[in-house]
């Protein structure tokens, strides 16, 4: 699939979409979040002033690129079930996360003892993300 027959609109809301849904969850999460890490919210402020604004900002551009990705190839595996509808991209976008994202979440922090609170906030942001593209994607259509 090439991006000059993708619907380059619906990837784009369905990734602005999923950024800012993100946006809201950590922040509704916050405190939780920084425990499930092990860190105060002392800490976070003291590590955020140590770094440039071009470092705070990095992260932020960096999902913002991978939902654009997820929604591309996501578009992609409804281009070729040749079905657009907004049933359709949830239940793509929730098996992409249950049959990839999830499982490598919970792989990684496993083996890097992180709490099991981090690995289901985390999870979760993402199964949001995905839903939200899915349903994006499927409800514009090709």
């Amino acid at each position: 699939m090439s991006f000059t027959h993708a619907n380059i609109v619906s990837i784009l809301v369905a990734a602005v979409a999923a950024w800012i849904f993100g946006g809201i969850y950590y922040t509704s999460l916050g405190k939780w979040w920084m425990a499930a890490q092990g860190k105060t919210v002392e800490q976070c402020k003291a590590e955020q002033a140590s770094k440039s604004a071009v470092a705070m900002a990095a992260p932020f551009v960096l999902v913002f690129l991978a939902e654009i990705i997820m929604a591309w190839v996501l578009y992609g595996i409804l281009v070729h079930l040749n079905t657009f509808t907004v049933r359709a991209g949830l239940i793509s976008g929730a098996l992409c996360w249950l049959g990839f994202v999830v499982t490598t979440i919970a792989s990684n922090n496993a083996f890097s003892n992180r709490k099991a609170m981090l690995t289901a906030i985390d999870s979760v942001a993402w199964l949001g993300a995905l839903l939200i593209i899915g349903a994006i994607l499927g409800g514009f259509g090709r």
